[in-house]
């Protein structure tokens, strides 16, 4: 049986027609050890383009801060949302990032006529929607998306970073670095460390956890 085609593919139906509006999606967070995951939802304005959008990987800290002010300005609407450490350890860390995902797209002011998300799986939504591999450095919108949720979590971070300075967050932003393994062993997990991930429940028997 041939395959079914996408929306991308479908002849027609022209995501880029004027005035259509289209979602990018993305999150961050899925691989660090500790807090939850981001996921953002931006239908971006195409009468106010945004130079030097791409995937927030390939930008520096200070990059992304300025896009991420410059998005949040001129996007048509632009949706933050999150899966806790809660949700995380109960649900499993994919499903966690897909329920991310649908509360951003969920929590835009416009609905979208399509969903663009970074990746090869998708939330449950009540919009179409398109997976797109690698769509972060393909898709402006999914490349916004990126850099909101990621600038987002990294200011998370930093908080967290205050509470608990002991574990270095500001620095490795949850990541298992050298440095946070050895705050593990030494310091125990604190509360918002994610118990379900194999590294943190090893530390937990090595070290007491934090109240």
């Amino acid at each position: 049986m041939p395959s079914k085609k996408s929306w991308l593919e479908q002849g027609n139906f022209n995501w880029h027609a004027p005035g259509l509006l289209v979602a990018g999606v993305d999150e961050a967070g899925r691989g660090p050890l500790a807090g939850p995951v981001v996921a953002a939802a931006v239908i971006l304005d195409e009468l106010q383009p945004i130079a030097g959008l791409a995937d927030s990987k390939a930008l520096t800290a200070a990059r992304r801060e300025r896009l991420f002010d410059e998005i949040r300005a001129k996007a048509l609407c632009c949706s933050i949302a999150e899966a806790s450490v809660e949700e995380i350890d109960r649900l499993n860390i994919l499903q966690a990032t897909m329920l991310a995902m649908r509360r951003a797209v969920q929590g835009l002011r416009l609905k979208p006529r399509l969903a663009l998300v970074d990746g090869n799986r998708l939330p449950v939504l009540d919009v179409p929607a398109e997976a797109v591999v690698k769509g972060d450095a393909k898709v402006a919108a999914i490349s916004a998306a990126s850099i909101v949720a990621k600038v987002t979590r990294d200011r998370w971070c930093a908080q967290l970073h205050d509470q608990y300075p002991q574990y270095g967050f500001a620095g490795h932003k949850g990541y298992g670095t050298a440095e946070h393994l050895a705050a593990l062993q030494a310091h125990g997990a604190c509360p918002q460390h994610r118990r379900s991930f194999s590294l943190v429940a090893r530390a937990l028997q090595a070290a007491p956890a934090q109240p």
